[in-house]
């Protein structure tokens, strides 16, 4: 039995683009999973259609702003044992540090538990994030914030360009400019500067165009650590994941690569003393020879629910025993029935989560993707190989058989050419296209910095479907089907 007899549980808040369903389904795994060792579940959440909002997962249901307001009447009401945020994103996350720093969960002798006030700082503040990086020896972007355009372009020459410049302390990722030589930057800097309402400016190497890979890694309380899986996008380093397509699990990855990463996917998250699941997000060079820290998550993060779905292995559950302070070895794995938590799922598969946009529902808005997710939604598809999986996914979104669309099977060359530059939800439709038309795996490597061996993927159904105009055969249909 659980020292707990009651916990509350914060949900993600307001649905939005890039949160919603993923948060869903974990907080609906860490309620099964409490409740499963006869604790009293409090769920707290602004979102009446959530999942877990149903009573059959919790016992008292509070739908309610997700504000420190909200949140200490309830606290106050209902007195729980401990209180349970990494299933609810960054807010609830944010919403547990400052109950926990202005002394409302000592009030009501609550315990914050799933992670301590001290990761959350490390993770959440930049500075904070760099210099426990640094300790560890493992590397992150080089960035700087400086006060004048001389400093800016002092730096620019140490790391290399091109680099990104913008106003410091915003968190509009949409003020975000790239320079590529020092007079491009002088005047960048310099408009950023007098845009910054502190007069100084945060510059950074770009490392757009590298790889970029994910690890979700989960740890006990006895340092048991386990890699559930790799992700990997297919889109490089300047397009949000949420927009990418992405494979799980990672597919370019050479055996060395996948070492050292993983290795420090796992350090990492030993080091923060992380007790549940971490997402750790990695940007790796097109060689392979130089990686850097992007980003952690020390919480349930919508990659914990894709990987979850792809791999059988659930992490938002796991992590909410893990919380209650058992280790991996005490969780039994469902799914096999005869192995425990500590056993990294393998896979003979490939899953592939491929985006959906609604553009056609907002005529103004801008179908360029970038930093900002601008998915509304995703399908997931599991094949025994990649192209299986990808065609799948292709069928889910899109009426076609076939990666195709009218609108861009009439475009010119150079129209084709533009959409595949400029990175918009029909890319993948326009890079197809052009494997069609003859395009070479290498020229379109160039224009985009997708790794040549999803180009050679999306390369091997292009020509299925010509064999299939040009010389219809049993053989050839089998083939077909199977692709």
């Amino acid at each position: 039995m659980s020292k707990y007899n009651k916990i509350l549980v914060l949900g993600a808040g307001p649905i939005k683009i890039g949160q919603s369903l993923e948060f869903d389904y974990s907080a609906l795994q860490v309620c099964r999973a409490l409740k499963e060792e006869g604790i009293t579940v409090i769920f707290a959440n602004s979102t009446p259609s959530a999942l877990a909002t149903d009573k059959a997962y919790a016992d008292r249901v509070y739908i309610e702003p997700l504000n420190i307001e909200s949140v200490k009447r309830i606290l106050e009401k209902e007195m729980p044992d401990a209180l349970l945020s990494t299933a609810g994103g960054d807010e609830s996350l944010e919403l547990s540090l400052e109950l926990a720093q202005n002394g409302y969960l000592d009030e009501t002798n609550t315990v914050l538990i799933g992670i301590n006030q001290d990761v959350i700082r490390s993770v959440k503040n930049r500075h904070s994030f760099t210099d426990v990086l640094n300790e560890m020896d493992e590397p992150t972007v080089p960035a700087l914030v400086v006060n004048g355009v001389e400093e800016a372009c002092d730096f620019a020459d140490k790391v290399g360009y091109p680099v990104i410049v913008r106003p410091a302390y915003t968190p509009d990722r949409e003020s975000a400019e790239y320079c590529y030589d020092r007079e491009s930057l002088w005047v960048k800097a310099e408009k950023s500067l007098e845009t910054s309402i502190v007069s100084q400016v945060l510059i950074e190497k770009s490392i757009a165009g590298w790889k970029e890979i994910e690890f979700e890694v989960i740890r006990d309380k006895d340092n048991n650590c386990i890699s559930v899986s790799s992700v990997e996008s297919i889109d490089p380093v300047g397009i949000h994941t949420g927009d990418s397509i992405v494979v799980i699990p990672a597919q370019t990855l050479t055996d060395p690569e996948f070492t050292k990463l993983r290795r420090a996917s796992r350090k990492i998250v030993s080091k923060l003393g992380v007790e549940g699941s971490c997402n750790v997000q990695f940007a790796l060079s097109p060689d392979g020879k130089e990686y850097f820290i992007t980003g952690i998550d020390p919480r349930v993060s919508r990659t914990s629910a894709l990987v979850s779905k792809a791999t059988g292995y659930r992490i938002a559950y796991v992590s909410a025993k893990i919380a209650l302070g058992k280790s991996l070895f005490e969780i039994e794995n469902d799914v096999t029935g005869c192995t425990t938590a500590c056993n990294e799922p393998a896979m003979d598969y490939c899953a592939v989560k491929f985006p959906k946009w609604s553009f056609e529902s907002f005529d103004k808005a801008s179908r360029t993707l970038g930093t900002m997710m601008k998915a509304t939604g995703e399908s997931l598809t599991i094949g025994t190989g990649y192209e299986l999986a990808f065609m799948k996914g292709v069928r889910s979104v899109n009426n076609n058989h076939l990666p195709h669309l009218e609108n861009i099977e009439s475009l010119t060359d150079e129209a084709l050419n533009e959409i595949i530059r400029k990175s918009d939800d029909n890319r993948i439709f326009a890079i197809y296209e052009a494997l069609l038309r003859g395009v070479s795996v290498d020229e379109l490597n160039f224009l985009t910095n997708i790794d040549k061996w999803f180009l050679n993927k999306f390369k091997n159904i292009a020509e299925t479907e010509n064999l299939l105009k040009e010389k219809f055969s049993k053989e050839v249909y089998e083939a077909a089907k199977n692709m």
